[in-house]
């Protein structure tokens, strides 16, 4: 009999192949709110996938990451240059960013420490945007199971950072002159292996095959194969994107 797929081993190309991209509007706002568009600061950029869109707005866009493998797999783009860094010592002269960004990385920061950067590197009323993406939403019939999976299944496998990201950042001191920004979402049509394969980039996914649970994670990607039905069909996943927004 063949045994079943281990859908959560996916190796180390999973994060750039699997992460679900921004919606343009995203970018555009940001550039529509900022001072200037000369240049932009993607802050724990990964892969770029939110700098390279920058990069339609402005004339020079800097990702920044502490992870080399990140900046070896990030999106190139010919106004965007990589650099591996901490976010508590940026590369970047003093005065010089039109708009900072950190998207689905503040909550590893060292927040006093990265906020006397962005104050140091932000040009005049320079804008910074911390910004996350909630749990996502699946189709009605699917989003039961999914709900146990990430809140009961594997949610002790997560980091307790992962709390800040639940709550849309709300929780994180934010010193600065507030704006509220507009409802945006990622929305996307994946097959079962997209989805899958982006779960497997879960640091609580990890979590739990380091602890030897792989049971739950194979039940999990039973259970929802068999209501998928096809697993080449489409089905539409919605995060909502959340946003902390404040002038420097």
């Amino acid at each position: 009999m063949t045994p079943p797929r281990n859908w959560f081993d996916q190796g180390g190309k999973a994060y750039a192949r699997f992460r679900p991209g921004y919606p343009p509007e995203l970018a555009r706002f940001l550039a529509s709110v900022s001072p200037g568009t000369g240049l932009a600061l993607d802050v724990g950029c990964g892969n770029g996938q939110l700098t390279a869109q920058l990069a339609a707005h402005f004339d020079q866009v800097l990702g920044v990451d502490p992870s080399a493998d990140q900046i070896a797999h990030a999106t190139a783009h010919p106004r965007v240059v990589y650099t591996c860094a901490p976010a508590e010592q940026l590369p970047i002269a003093a005065c010089s960013a039109q708009l900072i960004t950190a998207a689905q990385a503040a909550h590893w920061f060292d927040l006093p420490r990265f906020y006397e950067e962005a104050r140091r590197i932000g040009a005049p009323r320079a804008v910074l945007a911390l910004i996350s993406y909630g749990v996502p939403q699946l189709e009605a019939a699917l989003n039961p199971r999914f709900d146990r999976f990430y809140w009961h299944e594997i949610g002790p496998y997560w980091p307790a950072e992962r709390k800040l990201v639940d709550s849309g950042y709300a929780d994180l001191p934010f010193p600065f002159e507030e704006r509220t920004p507009p409802p945006l979402e990622i929305r996307k049509t994946w097959t079962l292996e997209a989805l899958l394969g982006y779960l497997s980039t879960w640091s609580a996914v990890r979590g739990a095959r380091e602890a030897a649970r792989e049971d739950i994670l194979q039940a999990f990607a039973d259970d929802l194969t068999a209501a998928w039905g096809d697993p080449a069909l489409g089905r539409e996943i919605r995060w909502p994107i959340h946003m902390r927004l404040g002038i420097l």
